[in-house]
């Protein structure tokens, strides 16, 4: 009987390793061909006083995703400005004449959803996901808010002491050290480069100024009101000209355009005895408008933008020298930043940097392979297909459009100009836009450790005290 379950087992395990090695040399299926994002149908309205409502009907859920999207911001700070707009929202929240900021937490939690107001360089939004049936309740709430803010005198010192801890604690950060110097630098004459307010200014701040900031920047001609998922359209037409139809039309879109200075320079920010350093490197590119901008993404991705690119492969697979490198291209208005940043470790950040460099100069010199590149495109049109699955995503990628002055076209035929950049086409971005002379930058770290290290990969007259 064991001789019998000793041939069986035998057999058994034969079997299993034949198929096995059998299994190994099967190569995975082909996937499909990647699919254009497909743009679901919308209706666009624009009343009397300038205001547009956006109706994407979406999807079987029965909520309705609401942003109304001011197209001002941080973008319109002065210098002595900077977080203004960000007080003003904070103020926002506290509610209206006929509402304080209590009831509007109620009136949405029974709505099945919750305001949030929040300021970016170039958009203040007021969003919102609530239950099918009370989209014209929430959009009428909304309305109040914007139409007759209370701008509560006597809240103003808190918010602004709170303003002040968060801006304390932040630049205790050394990523936000090193975030402040960077942008600064490439943006001197422009609040893209005002990325950090003061004590001082923030203490400066009345609520004249804040309603000054609000009645200057702010109104319908500058306003869209988007609205993705289940809803009846008439109810929330008749709800958005109702609540909105009769605000002041305030100024006409107007986003300043920055001039990005090329500045091949070298600071650092000592921090004695950090175990890490902090970088920024990076420079001027083009904006999301510009015709190479889609291409230019998909370089970047390979080179150091997605976790499989070559630089991350380098420095944090290959050598250990960070955890978390990225390059990323900041999208501003008809101007962009291409820049790297990673924490590396102390004793290796002039390496770090030689190596970031040395993967820039081979790209600029070697074309990747088709099977590498083809990897990337997949992996660019697949996310950007997934973050378009849901009325949040949609509503992002129109205001996206509506920010930059960009075609629908640029939605419907991303993928499809995804795909057609060539190995060729990788390098000559590259070389046109990725140099390594013309770089900033800018460290976070232990001086006396670090100087040495970047004056040895970083010619010697970059280097600033």
């Amino acid at each position: 009987m064991k001789k019998t379950l000793s041939i069986i087992t035998a057999v058994l395990l034969t079997v299993t390793i034949t198929f096995s090695q059998e299994k190994e040399k099967e190569k995975p299926p082909i996937g499909s061909a990647p699919k254009n994002f497909v743009l679901p149908k919308k209706e666009t309205i624009t009343l009397e006083n300038g205001l547009k409502l956006v109706m994407i009907p979406y999807g079987a859920i029965p909520k309705a995703t609401i942003a109304v999207s001011i197209k001002s911001g941080n973008i319109h700070e002065k210098k002595d400005q900077v977080w203004l707009s960000d007080l003003m929202a904070d103020l926002l929240k506290e509610g209206s004449t006929s509402m304080n900021a209590k009831e509007i937490a109620n009136k949405m939690a029974e709505m099945g959803g919750n305001l949030d107001v929040s300021v970016r360089p170039h958009n203040t939004n007021l969003n919102t996901s609530v239950l099918f049936e009370f989209a014209p309740d929430a959009i009428h709430l909304i309305g109040d808010i914007l139409k007759n803010p209370k701008w509560p005198e006597t809240e103003i010192e808190r918010l602004k002491n709170d303003m002040k801890r968060n801006l304390t604690v932040a630049l205790s950060r050394p990523q936000a050290q090193v975030n402040k110097e960077f942008f600064g630098r490439l943006y001197p004459d422009h609040p893209y480069g005002q990325s950090y307010s003061t004590n001082t200014i923030i203490d400066s701040f009345s609520i004249e100024d804040v309603k000054n900031f609000f009645t200057e920047n702010y109104g319908a001609q500058r306003t869209t009101v988007y609205i993705a998922g289940r809803f009846d359209k008439n109810k929330v037409k008749e709800a958005v000209e109702k609540a909105l139809g009769d605000w002041r039309k305030g100024p006409e879109s107007n986003y300043p355009v920055a001039q990005a200075k090329t500045d091949p320079s070298v600071q650092i920010i000592d921090r004695p005895d950090a175990p890490q350093s902090t970088i920024y490197y990076g420079l001027p590119v083009v904006g999301p408008s510009d015709p190479d901008f889609i291409s230019l993404e998909v370089t970047n991705s390979l080179l150091g933008g997605s976790f499989g690119s070559r630089i991350t492969s380098n420095i944090r697979e290959d050598k250990g020298y960070t955890y978390s490198p990225r390059s990323t291209i900041s999208a501003n208005y008809k101007s962009g930043i291409w820049y790297e940043s990673a924490d590396v470790t102390t004793t290796h950040t002039g390496a770090s940097i030689q190596e970031i460099n040395k993967e820039i100069i081979r790209l600029q010199k070697e074309a990747p392979s088709v099977e590498e590149l083809d990897g990337i495109k997949n992996y660019e049109s697949g996310i950007f297909v997934l973050r378009n699955s849901t009325p949040q995503g949609i509503i992002n990628q129109l205001s996206f459009l509506d920010r930059h002055d960009l075609d629908e076209s640029y939605l419907k035929d991303r993928v499809k100009n995804i795909q057609s950049v060539t190995p060729e086409k990788v390098v000559e971005m590259t070389k046109k836009y990725i140099n390594p002379d013309k770089m900033t930058l800018i460290i976070v770290g232990d001086k006396k450790k670090v100087q040495q290290q970047v004056q040895e990969v970083i010619k010697p007259e970059s280097l600033k005290q």
